[in-house]
């Protein structure tokens, strides 16, 4: 059974009031979980609300008893991976064990300028990508002190407790879509796979493909849960859809973009099940919406 979680751009207006609405309803609608990007601002525009990433996801390790939550995905460009880990390991303590931890290389140019962060030239900025992956794990998965020296982040007998209830320690989530740095990095260290805005279709490749890495690396398919973050619009009738969409055509929209009615959605998501997806985290950016919320739980999560 496709399970269907819901994502929200943290930096696009959420302040505690909508993230405590949002939490609150996610909880109570049935979804699997509530997910959130960790950015400071949008890539353009005027600044808007940008709730701070690991105060809001404290909240909902508190306030929260069934979901599961965490980013997608926390950049290591301007979070140290050693802080990340101190504060993923706490949170998820808080939680008893809910933290799904997205970690990821950075992107975002007018964040890293706007604040101070080096972004870095797309090979070095993966190659700290990859060191910070070891300090994150390392830290995370081992019950003993543990080393590492890099370039960019060194350990010396590292230990952070409290640890993660789980065993084995938090789940690593890589995103992106990437065959040649992505799907690799994925295949050595990833607990999920998190695809961005694919179609089944795509979706299917890219799974195959990561099937095959994961035997490269001596691991089994299996072992790695497989994930796609992709947006939703949804209305319970077709004026509210096209409302939605503000005059953009279907013709317009990204093919991966599930747009539509409850018919459409169970369509849709149905086919990314078949394609390999074990949970779709629908975009969703109406975050004072609650009542779309409600009714796309009502009408489509009973037909999945």
């Amino acid at each position: 059974m496709l399970e269907v979680a819901m994502m929200i751009e943290g930096q696009d207006g959420i302040n505690w009031d909508r993230w405590k609405r949002l939490g609150r309803a996610v909880e109570d609608l049935g979804y699997a979980g509530l997910y959130r990007s960790d950015h400071f601002t949008e890539p353009a525009g005027p600044p808007k609300d940008a709730l701070e990433l690991w105060s809001s996801l404290t909240w909902l390790a508190d306030n929260t008893e069934r979901i599961e939550f965490g980013p997608l995905v926390s950049p290591v460009s301007f979070r140290h991976p050693v802080i990340t880990a101190w504060q993923a390991s706490s949170v998820d303590s808080l939680a008893g064990g809910r933290l799904r931890l997205g970690v990821g290389a950075g992107w975002q140019e007018r964040e890293h300028d706007s604040f101070g962060f080096d972004l870095l030239d797309t090979d070095r900025r993966f190659a700290r990508f990859e060191e910070g992956l070891e300090v994150v794990t390392r830290l995370l998965r081992s019950e003993r002190p543990v080393s590492f020296a890099g370039e960019f982040y060194r350990l010396d007998g590292a230990f952070l407790m409290p640890r993660s209830p789980r065993p084995g320690g938090i789940p690593i989530v890589i995103g992106g879509n990437g065959p040649r740095r992505t799907l690799p990095l994925a295949a050595r260290h990833a607990d999920e796979w998190n695809a961005v805005f694919v179609t089944a279709d795509r979706f299917a490749d890219l799974d195959a493909r990561l099937d095959g890495l994961l035997r490269e690396a001596g691991r089994s398919p299996g072992e790695v849960r497989r994930t796609l973050m992709t947006r939703a619009v949804f209305g319970r009738t077709q004026a509210e859809v096209d409302r939605k969409l503000d005059g953009v055509s279907r013709e317009e929209l990204e093919d991966a973009v599930i747009a539509g009615t409850a018919g459409e959605f169970v369509d849709r998501l149905g086919r990314l099940s078949e394609a390999g997806v074990q949970r779709v985290m629908l975009q969703w950016l109406e975050p004072d919406d609650l009542d779309g919320l409600e009714a796309m739980s009502g009408s489509v999560l009973p037909q999945l």
